[in-house]
């Protein structure tokens, strides 16, 4: 029960990903999480008054299909096949969380300070981090998963610029941003 119930190692999880990366490359497919809100947009009719949205969404139909695998396991994991356990943290990282009043790090899996009360500050935080989200993922094709799993896997070069443009916003995030922010 410790294997299904424990956290499993990165080579089993990174393995499980190439070969479905392989199996989506020999098929001619594409992964990408976000390229389904085009597609729900284009089911519910969106496509009558933008073309963006007018294109054969029945073609992506396998995605949504993973895409509701991926909500329906995620709830699955969580609520019948987790321990409730955190992932280790840097005790640097740790630290450094509570000087800024994230007294949840370490022992939460989410901080708390942010999702557990709906408080003006934390509804723009997350309202802003969201409109950013989907702006940047818009305006970068795509979405970090489908960059950095299924665009580097096809040796994109789009992609390449992308993750690494994802991963500078992200240390300018941590190191900037979110010290100003909190």
């Amino acid at each position: 029960m410790d294997v299904i119930l424990g956290p499993w190692p990165w080579y089993v999880g990174g393995a499980l990903v190439a070969i479905i990366m392989l199996m989506l490359i020999i098929l001619g497919k594409s992964f990408g999480v976000s390229s389904n809100f085009r597609t729900l947009c284009s089911t519910l009719g969106a496509g009558n008054s933008c073309d963006f949205f007018k294109f054969d969404w029945k073609a992506q139909r396998w995605n949504l299909l993973f895409l509701v695998g991926a909500i329906i396991g995620g709830f699955i994991s969580v609520n019948y096949l987790s321990v409730n356990q955190v992932s280790d943290i840097n005790e640097n990282t740790v630290a450094q969380l509570h000087q800024l009043g994230f007294e949840s790090a370490g022992k939460e899996y989410i901080p708390s300070e942010i999702f557990g009360e709906l408080s003006l500050k934390n509804i723009l935080i997350l309202s802003i981090g969201g409109l950013l989200i989907g702006f940047g993922t818009r305006y970068a094709g795509g979405c970090t998963s489908g960059h950095a799993i299924s665009g580097l896997s096809d040796l994109q070069l789009p992609s390449l610029i992308a993750v690494l443009g994802f991963f500078i916003g992200g240390l300018f995030m941590v190191h900037v941003l979110f010290p100003l922010v909190f």
